[in-house]
């Protein structure tokens, strides 16, 4: 994977296109590293505006994306643009040579134009994933992971996980050194855990209406997470059989009680390892998970990193 094509046109984000010249760059003059041949493609002696008012000629027209190693799209500013035929041709062309396309961010939304997606697993920023799935619903659309492929096509989450799926791309090939070599000049990290549900804001539950009963637990449970709240106990606040409180509870959330609980539970144990410094065990309780042993599994699973990991991530240090 030596030459790699860089895919431009009209509606680029310059910050996708940097990072790819960041990442495919040559740099002979470090050790560990391949000479790398990035060639910016795009639609033959246009000049295409990028995003934030910047333009660039491209060196190599459209044709020549099928010449190289590794195809790769970055992320455009409005994914609702039509896309111009050339471009979706030479991409299939790409593709039908062999040659791997990989997209970052919202260029996932020109690969599925163009077909490539379908049938296939993919992701995009998490923002932007309900539009791809519906707009190309053969499309298998997980929100939640940094990135994703299977050695023919990649998709990336935003921005950031752009960056580690081009350092996966080196390593896959090149092998870790080639990676960390790159990472390292880059002052980041060669390899990120955990998935985009780290970084989607947690919603802020409803206040509760004074002639609601199930507004009215919701507040109780929000107040006293700590408590070992049943179904039985919740059913009791409303006033309700728990037959009937379930089946109203579910239809007024969209999810049944304890998965309900479960969540706030997680989504208050995030705001306190962002928020303070407390012991995650301590946290633990608060939160009515009892210990860290128990908070862990079912944090891990909501958010795709580890309790610690998380605070590492959004306070810079290690937390108890």
């Amino acid at each position: 994977m030596r030459t790699v094509g860089c895919l431009i046109f009209d509606g680029v984000r310059a910050f996708d296109y940097a990072v790819i010249g960041e990442v495919w760059a040559n740099r002979t003059t470090r050790p560990g590293l391949p000479a790398f041949e990035l060639r910016v493609c795009g639609p033959e002696g246009a000049r295409v505006r990028l995003g934030g008012a910047l333009e660039r000629v491209p060196d190599h027209g459209l044709a020549a994306l099928a010449e190289c190693d590794l195809v790769l799209v970055p992320g455009i500013e409005d994914p609702r643009a039509p896309i111009d035929p050339g471009i979706l041709d030479a991409l299939r062309a790409a593709h039908a040579r062999g040659v791997p396309i990989a997209s970052l961010c919202a260029g996932a939304f020109v690969l599925a134009e163009a077909g490539l997606l379908d049938g296939r697993r993919a992701t995009t920023h998490w923002a932007l994933a309900p539009e791809l799935a519906r707009r190309h619903p053969a499309v298998d659309v997980d929100p939640e992971v940094l990135f994703t492929g299977d050695g023919e096509i990649w998709t990336s989450a935003g921005v950031a996980a752009g960056i580690d799926l081009c350092l996966h791309l080196v390593r896959s090939a090149h092998g870790q050194q080639a990676a960390a070599v790159i990472a390292r000049a880059m002052v980041t990290a060669p390899f990120r855990a955990g998935g985009q549900a780290q970084f989607i804001p947690s919603p802020v539950p409803e206040s509760a209406d004074a002639d609601d009963p199930l507004a009215k637990v919701r507040t109780a449970v929000l107040a006293a997470l700590e408590v070992p709240w049943t179904v039985a106990r919740l059913a009791g606040l409303a006033t309700m059989s728990e037959r009937t409180f379930a089946r109203r509870f579910a239809a007024a959330t969209g999810t049944p009680p304890l998965r309900w609980l479960l969540e706030q539970r997680v989504l208050a144990a995030q705001r306190l390892l962002e928020e303070t410094d407390l012991p995650v065990d301590e946290i633990a309780v608060r939160c009515g998970f009892g210990s860290a042993v128990s908070l862990r599994p079912a944090f891990t699973r909501r958010v795709g990193v580890a309790p610690r990991e998380y605070r590492r991530t959004f306070r810079g240090r290690d937390g108890g």
